[in-house]
């Protein structure tokens, strides 16, 4: 790491943010760059934050009593674009931006769901075993896989990830519909997508449901047992975006009913999983433990865009299309 000037600016950064961050910000002789542990406790974390002109968070919570600890703050990041666990408010109120890593993951997160379509449509995991217990598939007792080619998918959030799925989908031939109410019909129509206004109405049509929307108020709780009764029978739900926007007592209960045929979860309500959560005991779940948007090349890209956003911040000229409370930059 790099040797910091006598009067640097001090940033703080978590230890398991990749080296090419690191390597930016070796360059900066007026940055001091200081790593923290993610498990860091509260009141050390805070001693940290006394002079802190910036600091990046991985899981860190971060509210008014972060704020009221960093008194030099000027600006939060995000090594990721998820903020639920920010207290987005207090930072406006105090005039500091949060700044999140805009596409740098996207690409990776939108893989990762199409990967857990695919799963689920052609049973990878239980085909590969039977092969591997040398056993040869009886067609008239096991199900087959399943082609994506003409069946219709419902992507919920259609951002930078949601705009990526639904362009992969549309390349292997599946019809794609989209909901999210904060986006025009002529945007969504343009990208060779049919617009849903309404959640309810949708669910019905569609043999996925992919979920990539930011978790808020609104969307918590939002695929409850009600909406999942909704769906097909034979429709499988994936989510790579946050915990807590599905219910997860009602996901179970409507897989062991039968109400839907399959799910993927990247995220959980609560990470990681206890052992014994009950829907990691069911065949027709597959999981990841919060990694779809954590690839090597993701990882590298997340921690450029941090560096860029922090240092643009302390510049005076902070990159605009990555801040989420806009409105402080008008105070400045």
């Amino acid at each position: 790491m790099m040797k910091a000037m006598v009067n640097a600016r001090k940033l703080l950064l978590p230890a398991a943010m990749a080296r090419t961050g690191w390597d930016v910000l070796a360059e900066r002789g007026d940055v001091q760059a200081m790593p923290f542990d993610v498990d860091t406790p509260t009141a050390m974390f805070h001693a940290l934050l006394a002079d802190a002109e910036g600091v990046a968070l991985i899981t860190t919570p971060f509210g008014e009593a972060e704020i009221r600890a960093a008194p030099r703050l000027r600006v939060v990041a995000r090594l990721g674009v998820g903020f639920d666990r920010v207290d987005v408010p207090a930072l406006t109120r105090h005039g500091i931006p949060l700044m999140v890593t805009g596409d740098a993951n996207s690409p990776s997160v939108a893989e990762h769901a199409l990967y857990f379509m695919l799963e689920l449509a052609k049973r990878g995991a239980a085909l590969n075993a039977m092969v591997r217990e040398h056993r040869w598939m009886d067609r008239k007792s096991e199900p087959l896989p399943l082609d994506l080619f003409r069946k219709t998918v419902l992507v919920v959030g259609f951002g930078r990830t949601g705009t990526r799925i639904a362009r992969a989908c549309l390349a292997l031939g599946m019809t794609v519909h989209v909901y999210d109410p904060y986006v025009e019909s002529k945007v969504i129509e343009a990208a060779g997508c049919v617009r849903q206004s309404e959640l309810d109405a949708a669910l019905p049509h569609a043999d996925f449901v992919t979920v990539h929307c930011p978790k808020t108020a609104e969307t918590l709780g939002m695929f409850n047992a009600a909406r999942l009764a909704r769906m097909k029978p034979t429709a499988c739900l994936v989510s790579t975006a946050r915990g807590g926007i599905i219910d997860e007592p009602a996901l179970h209960a409507a897989l062991t009913a039968g109400v839907i045929r399959g799910a993927a979860l990247d995220v959980f309500e609560r990470e990681p999983p206890p052992p014994d959560a009950p829907l990691l005991g069911l065949s027709n779940v597959i999981a990841s433990p919060h990694l779809a948007g954590v690839t090597r090349e993701a990882s590298d890209r997340m921690a450029l865009s941090t560096v860029s956003n922090l240092l643009s911040a302390l510049d005076g000229k902070p990159n605009a299309e990555n801040v989420v409370n806009r409105e402080v930059l008008a105070r400045r």
